[in-house]
């Protein structure tokens, strides 16, 4: 099929849409930036592949696959700087559906093919902010994988060229799609649940292999790839084919537990409260058993406060445990006010733990006990485990981003989101890094260490 075919039909019904309908955008909560990329229905959406990753090829692609023949879209191009994956990128696309893909070295030349409309970024942590930059300065809308940014410099970079370019980008926080977390959201903003005083979040496993490939390490060649692109803004060292493949292990490629996995559920804590970061982050955390050179640790504690700036006696707590030693206790999210408990495992709200009345009335109060209440899903429960395959929750947000793509609306996981959840695990890093009690500052934009 020729592409450029595509093209006169695409611009004319671009700019009719801009003639007959510019005045009414505002009112239609849609810039006219934004409005200019809205393509007709017949127009297919053409996305390129950043980073042949196995959380593309598992979890990103089936979530794409499930939709793409409904709303029009389809893969056209894969960049990735190791020719091994590019490889396999075409063979993986030929096979699953029987498409064509065109392979690109690095993303200057992606950028610089035609009919490219979106991207979807899954590389190494480290770059997904820079290369989101990337991507909509050169106009194409994205989905980012999580984390969005593992540094402050970095994190502005991208919330500010989103900002400019009015570009349609959604943030792999994919909980933000999954109706059980939507309808816990609601819940709590109708002021049943009462306020918030205590949050407790772990990810737990007990896989020796975490991030782990020793075989392709072994067989990766530096020749076969860039490692100066690879680097990017990263300090210029030798080649080390672990930091290229076991990236999440080291930094400053990767914060490890706090980019990997405390992104996803220190997101709900800002979704469900509308806060923006921690007021104050402590961290700890050590490589208390996989002696295999990493420096990132296997097992982390973060104690954050959360509340109002300007009223320090108003808040909660929240405590984030990970530990790769021991697989008990699993993935939990729980949710505590002074009635009760909301359990995102379960998806149930009970009054477990809240006031009765003989303890009230020691105190001259009446008894806070939450009615029991089951999340309503509005679909299939979706799993919180770590499995990276394609769940039905993924799968979700991938349908969000694609529609916003045609409708020109924010995604649920927007950019500025991605910015918020970076600022809490950018926090938790240095904390963890420093033993210091660390701040931010609103003002500046920036983390302050006590």
């Amino acid at each position: 099929m020729d592409y450029n075919d595509n093209n006169p039909r695409r611009d004319f019904i671009k700019k009719a849409a801009l003639g007959t309908l510019g005045f009414s955008l505002m009112g239609m909560g849609i810039s006219a930036k934004s409005y200019g990329r809205i393509l007709g229905a017949n127009d297919r959406v053409q996305v390129g592949i950043v980073g042949f990753s196995n959380r593309f090829k598992n979890s990103l692609y089936p979530a794409f696959m499930n939709h793409s023949k409904e709303l029009n879209f389809e893969f056209v191009g894969v960049s990735d700087i190791w020719n091994r994956r590019r490889d396999e990128a075409e063979a993986f696309i030929k096979e699953k559906s029987g498409g064509k893909i065109k392979k690109y070295r690095n993303n200057d030349e992606l950028y610089a093919s035609k009919n490219l409309d979106a991207v979807i970024i899954s590389t190494a942590d480290f770059q997904h902010a820079l290369m989101g930059v990337e991507a909509v300065r050169n106009g194409k809308d994205a989905y980012i994988e999580k984390p969005l940014a593992e540094t402050i410099e970095d994190a502005r970079a991208v919330l500010k060229a989103v900002e400019e370019t009015g570009k349609i980008v959604q943030i792999g926080s994919q909980r933000r799609s999954a109706p059980n977390y939507i309808s816990a959201n609601e819940y709590i903003k109708s002021g049943k649940f009462g306020d918030i005083k205590m949050v407790e979040m772990s990810w737990n496993v007990n896989q020796p292999g975490r991030w782990r490939l020793p075989k392709l390490v072994n067989e990766i060649r530096k020749e076969d790839t860039d490692w100066d692109r690879f680097l990017m803004n990263r300090p210029k060292v030798a080649w080390d084919p672990r930091k290229y493949l076991e990236y999440r292990l080291f930094w400053p490629y990767s914060s490890g537990i706090p980019g990997q996995w405390m992104s996803h559920q220190i997101d709900t804590v800002h979704w469900f409260t509308d806060l923006e970061h921690p007021r104050s982050v402590v961290a700890n955390g050590g490589t208390y058993l996989w002696q295999d050179g990493r420096e990132n640790p296997d097992t982390l504690t973060a104690v954050f406060d959360y509340g109002p700036l300007n009223d320090p006696k108003k808040g909660f707590q929240v405590v984030y445990t990970s530990r790769f030693t021991n697989s008990a206790g699993g993935v939990k999210e729980l949710y505590y006010s002074n009635g009760g408990m909301l359990n995102l495992d379960t998806n149930q709200v009970t009054s477990e733990g809240g006031l009765t009345q003989s303890m009230a009335n020691e105190m001259g109060l009446k008894a806070n006990l939450l009615a029991d209440y089951t999340l309503p899903t509005r679909a299939e429960k979706v799993s919180t485990d770590a499995n990276t395959g394609g769940d039905p929750m993924t799968s979700l947000h991938m349908r969000n981003w694609m529609e916003c793509v045609r409708s020109r609306k924010t995604p649920n996981a927007s950019v500025r989101a991605g910015y918020n959840h970076s600022l809490a695990t950018i926090m938790t890093r240095v904390a963890m890094q420093t033993g210091k009690r660390v701040t931010f500052d609103d003002a500046k934009q920036d983390v302050i260490v006590s």
